[in-house]
């Protein structure tokens, strides 16, 4: 039987599985990261956190149903210093990306040249799209192109930017556009879709207390916004940028999806948090049956190869 290959890479970050968990989920205590980074997860993302700790928005501030989830988390975390002590004692095995968050531009110059002065962090992802933040906090996403120059004047790191959502043609091509003129190492797209609301006809109330029941969704109703995300991204980057996929991601065929649209490594936020650490295991030997099924030996087969109605 041929051999299927369902390693990746982001230029020389080489990761064994192209399954990896995304920021937010099941990462932020010392158990937590120990459980991922004993997992057979392809890599490691950290809880975004921030210059100091934050306990983040009141409860209850998260809510799953069968179509996906709604949150308003808020950013909670132990702050940057937590993150790195942890990894300072840890024996790594597969990548490590620090993903960082901070409230202002300033801050964010400051975890990156945090992050730079550990050894143990192989990535940086830079979470400018966080919609869970209260409202005199910026989301960055939608404007980062005043700070960007200035982080390449001092990073050193592998570093890429985590975005929103965007909805239209432009804006992506615009972002590239920026993005094509700096030493990037990938987009992860999307984060959360914001302003979503789930309303519980029983009670006639919202599900969520913080943002008077206003929160980012996830899960499998955004999928179709992330591939079209990737796929655009994929388009308009230069080749040596890649994508890390994330959103709605429960399946095997999934995965396949979003590197077909050109993801090169994909993320599980919210299946992560319905069934925990097997999820990984269990969508390796799905990815594995699909491209045996297709009689593909590997993720560049199809990586990118979306085919149009002729």
């Amino acid at each position: 039987m041929k051999k299927i290959d369902i390693s990746s890479n982001i230029n020389e970050i080489k990761f064994p599985l192209c399954i990896m968990n995304a920021s937010g989920v099941l990462c932020s205590t010392e158990r937590e990261l120990s459980n991922l980074l004993d997992s057979n997860s392809g890599g490691v993302v950290t809880k975004s956190c921030t210059y100091k700790p934050r306990k983040g928005n009141d409860l209850p501030r998260y809510f799953e149903w069968d179509g996906g989830s709604i949150n308003s988390m808020g950013l909670p975390n132990f702050g940057i210093k937590f993150y790195l002590d942890f990894l300072e004692k840890k024996k790594i095995n597969k990548p490590i990306f620090l993903s960082i968050s901070g409230c202002s531009s300033e801050e964010n110059y400051f975890l990156i040249q945090k992050a730079n002065e550990s050894s143990k962090v192989t990535a940086i992802e830079l979470n400018l799209s966080c919609p869970n933040l209260l409202e005199k906090e910026d989301m960055l996403g939608y404007k980062f192109h005043k700070f960007i120059e200035n982080i390449f004047k001092f990073n050193k790191k592998p570093l890429g930017i985590k975005f929103p959502p965007y909805f239209q043609d432009i804006h992506i091509k615009n972002v590239a556009f920026i993005l094509n003129q700096f030493p990037i190492f990938f987009v992860t797209c999307i984060n959360s879709l914001p302003n979503g609301l789930f309303v519980d006809i029983d009670k006639e109330s919202v599900v969520i207390q913080p943002k008077k029941g206003f929160g980012g969704i996830g899960g499998s109703i955004i999928k179709p916004f992330a591939l079209a995300n990737i796929h655009k991204f994929y388009t308009y980057l230069r080749k040596d940028i890649s994508i890390i996929g994330c959103g709605g991601i429960s399946s095997g065929r999934d995965i396949f999806e979003h590197i077909l649209c050109g993801a090169s490594v994909v993320q599980i936020g919210t299946q992560f948090m319905k069934e925990g650490i097997s999820v990984f295991e269990r969508l390796e030997k799905e990815l594995i049956f699909i491209l045996e099924k297709k009689n593909y030996s590997s993720l560049n087969n199809f990586r990118g190869k979306l085919k149009n109605i002729q």
